[in-house]
């Protein structure tokens, strides 16, 4: 594939998705952390997936969500996921990595991997899981720079800028939503108020904020999990699930894990794995092998 393919790919990815939030239904986004997860929901025609910063940073460097990643360690997992799949990607950018220049420089970074949106947020650096307690936030003028520098970096309109307050956790919900108000007229695709923790918080970020919303859908966190015809009800756009598939991974894995340990063989978990030949198909040996039957010695 060549950069100019590559590119005209990127851009006809991101207007797919920009198209589809122009429409009323919600849109599910599953949360990706490494290639197999990614190569997972990838054939699955989901309008959008959506990198996970907890997952990530627990998958790649075995350390929770706190700020310990780089930019490089994040720029790096969501490439390899932009280019290893066909449907479009929202990655998490944390805050940006810094100041203004920092945070011109993710944009551009993420855009050229072919991502097709960047969340940004207003905590303090380091950052925390938005489902975890001591999260203090910049001053919220800071953050609309940071959200100006980023819409006037992006060279792709379609590149989306999805911008997360966690304000409410520290400053209280009206503060979240004057936050969220700002953000929106600071040039924000997207508006993400993190961590609402009733419904009758969720409807009042419904009503007030006059921007696609996200819903952040973390089984066991702060927010209550709800189905798709209530998230519509209340107004949002799209729905981000970053916790389900690492979640599903570790109590699979405690029961696989778990039989070998006790019983010495995984016969008793067999029903429990998916096919061998299967998996390694998604995994693109079928084009490894047909490569080596064109150039093998005859």
């Amino acid at each position: 594939m060549t950069e100019e393919t590559a590119t005209q790919s990127d851009r006809e990815k991101r207007r797919r998705l920009r198209h589809r939030l122009g429409q009323d239904r919600l849109i599910p986004a599953p949360g990706i952390f490494e290639m197999i997860s990614a190569r997972i929901a990838d054939r699955m025609d989901f309008d959008v997936l959506y990198m996970t910063g907890y997952g990530t940073v627990g998958s790649y460097l075995g350390l929770p969500d706190a700020g310990l990643a780089t930019f490089t360690d994040m720029l790096d997992r969501a490439s390899a996921m932009a280019r290893g799949t066909k449907t479009a990607l929202i990655a998490d950018g944390d805050t940006g990595y810094g100041g203004l220049l920092n945070v011109a420089h993710t944009v551009r970074g993420y855009e050229a991997a072919g991502i097709a949106g960047i969340q940004l947020e207003d905590q303090e650096f380091p950052k925390k899981c938005g489902h975890t307690p001591n999260r203090p936030v910049i001053a919220g003028t800071e953050m609309v720079r940071k959200i100006r520098v980023a819409v006037d970096t992006r060279t792709d309109p379609d590149f989306l800028i999805v911008a997360r307050t966690d304000a409410l956790a520290s400053q209280g919900i009206d503060e979240a939503l004057r936050r969220a108000e700002a953000y929106a007229e600071a040039g924000a695709d997207l508006i993400f108020v993190e961590a609402p923790e009733s419904i009758e918080q969720m409807e009042r970020i419904g009503k007030t904020i006059d921007k696609p919303l996200v819903a952040n859908m973390v089984e066991g966190g702060k927010t209550p999990v709800l189905p798709r015809v209530e998230l519509e009800r209340i107004g949002y756009r799209l729905a981000i699930y970053p916790a389900t598939g690492f979640l599903a991974m570790a109590k699979a894995l405690e029961t696989v894990y778990g039989a070998i340990r006790e019983d010495g063989s995984s016969v008793a978990v067999q029903d429990r794995l998916a096919d061998f030949k299967a998996f390694s198909a998604l995994m693109g040996f079928e084009e490894v092998w047909n490569f080596e039957e064109r150039y093998r010695d005859n």
